[in-house]
């Protein structure tokens, strides 16, 4: 029952309003909502609410919200938008080609990996701590900050290489804002996890090893290739 729209509209309702809601005028607003409920199951909504801690009784006048409650709101908030999110991003990937995706990611491994390998020859001790900073932030992320910090992550990389020419072709390549949200959304749809690479690539710079980081930001980009077509014959399957 958690779960159910109806609750969630009630609780918008009584964070909106702080006067405490009987029964009766929450039948009524899910009503003008449009939702089709009884008084009995309005009852049982409520009731449901009190046990979880959302609402609770005032006295014979009705129920108001309670901290629990208005922190669910946000939760409940952050899960539309996350929603919506993913809903923007899968209209974003039908939108594109399958030639189209791979033949950017065949131009960025054959760039970034020399990017990546100039990155642990030249990279500073400033530049290493930026880029540990981002790798934190990239994990504990999700949604849109996922694709920060992926872009983040590589203009770092291309910074830290010290070459104005493959930044510049870089730029050029991922000049497409909604790129890194499209390649995002992919693989989380394959279950695919885009950190790890990110990680060994960063391991391999920390450490001044070129042929190591060289390596590693060539597997990543493959990854992505791989997930891309993946994802393809996924949707591909479905569509059958």
């Amino acid at each position: 029952m958690k779960d159910r729209a109806e609750i969630a509209y009630l609780l918008k309702y009584l964070g909106e309003n702080p006067a405490p809601v009987g029964s009766g005028i929450a039948c009524e607003v899910l009503a003008k909502a449009g939702f089709q409920v009884s008084e009995a199951t309005v009852g049982r909504l409520l009731r449901f609410m009190d046990t979880q801690g959302y609402t609770k009784r005032v006295g014979y006048r009705g129920r108001i919200l309670t901290p629990l409650g208005r922190k669910h709101i946000g939760r409940l908030a952050d899960r539309e938008s996350r929603q919506r999110y993913s809903d923007r991003l899968a209209g974003l990937v039908r939108s594109r080609s399958l030639n189209d995706l791979l033949d950017t990611l065949v131009a960025r491994r054959a760039i970034e990996r020399e990017i990546a390998r100039l990155a642990a020859i030249n990279i500073t001790p400033e530049q290493v701590e930026k880029l540990a900073v981002i790798i934190t932030e990239y994990e504990t992320g999700e949604g849109d900050r996922i694709a920060h910090g992926d872009v983040a992550f590589h203009k770092a990389l291309a910074e830290a290489a010290g070459n104005k020419v493959l930044k510049a072709a870089l730029d050029l390549i991922r000049q497409d804002a909604q790129l890194s949200p499209v390649l995002g959304f992919i693989r989380e749809q394959v279950h695919s996890k885009v950190f790890a690479d990110h990680k060994n690539i960063f391991d391999a710079v920390a450490a001044k090893d070129p042929p190591a980081a060289e390596q590693a930001m060539v597997a990543h980009i493959e990854n992505l290739i791989v997930d891309v077509k993946n994802y393809w014959s996924l949707v591909s399957g479905a569509g059958q």
